[in-house]
């Protein structure tokens, strides 16, 4: 197996959007706020390459979308998918399957393209595309909470094109992939689960956004349920420190990696690394 690394861009985002209820003095001590309450966020994704498979992990917020709409949300990047893609010699028509965690813009704007004839058409053709029921459901008719992260010219071509698949439980894609299902940050988030020889990592996205949030009362304003997520984050820290995973971070933009210990403060973070001093 090898697993890498990919970024797709930098989001920005309203810092206090970002911490919820904490106060700004509290969470800009653990992540920047850059300018004017904005904070700065990576939008990684993970690429695995196991037996004949090429599995990708989410795909950032894509290109499709208006100037208006990048103006308010995406910070000029010199990376994108397209050039990590580059950087490691592969193709999109090599992928054999597409793990999307969820269906916010930031996770899956990257799976439509249009074509040469603007036409939405799917990014990786030769792709399943593994998403939860119920986060496909709530996607398709969203709350008005959520309404507005659920971008349909998203997602809507991965049925159209016969790629859709569904999982309503706990589910292996692999027997060294596990794809686990959370819901307090939206409905049936997927949390995929990578065992690597004695090692597991773990595809963090927005359960954890980042090592700023690994403290209980850290949650997003984006999260549906902050209580759910409370609690999830307590049974998964648990397991976590006791199995010693690989926490893999979507969005922490300084920092990719981390394992967790318990402290007198609560969890922390133990040690802080990269994916490819790990790996590869």
């Amino acid at each position: 197996m090898k697993i890498y690394s990919l970024e797709t861009g930098i989001l920005k985002i309203d810092g206090g959007a970002m911490f919820g209820v904490v106060p700004k003095v509290l969470w800009e001590n653990s992540y920047p706020c850059v300018k004017d309450n904005l904070t700065y966020w990576a939008m990684r994704s993970m690429l695995i390459e196991i037996d004949e498979k090429k599995i990708l992990i989410d795909n950032g917020i894509g290109n499709k979308q208006s100037k208006k709409f990048f103006s308010i949300y995406q910070v000029e990047s010199e990376n994108t998918l397209e050039k990590s893609f580059e950087k490691l010699g592969f193709s999109f028509d090599e992928i054999t399957d597409v793990v999307l965690t969820h269906l916010h813009f930031d996770h899956c704007g990257g799976t439509v393209k249009y074509d040469e004839n603007k036409n939405l058409t799917l990014a990786f053709p030769n792709a399943k595309h593994w998403v939860s029921e119920k986060q496909w459901n709530l996607a398709n008719n969203p709350n008005d909470r959520e309404k507005a992260s659920f971008l349909k010219e998203n997602f809507l071509a991965i049925e159209k094109f016969g790629k859709l698949n569904l999982i309503k439980k706990d589910t292996k894609i692999h027997k060294n992939i596990e794809l686990r299902l959370f819901y307090g940050h939206t409905d049936g988030q997927i949390i995929p689960f990578i065992k690597n020889k004695d090692k597991t990592v773990v595809f963090m996205a927005d359960l954890l956004a980042s090592t700023a949030h690994i403290p209980m009362p850290y949650i997003p304003s984006y999260d549906t349920k902050p209580l759910i997520v409370l609690e999830e984050k307590k049974k998964f820290f648990e397991e976590a420190i006791s199995n010693n995973y690989i926490l893999f971070f979507q969005h922490d933009l300084y920092k990719e990696c981390c394992t967790l210990k318990n402290t007198k403060r609560g969890v922390r973070e133990k040690d802080f690394f990269t994916l490819k001093s790990i790996f590869n």
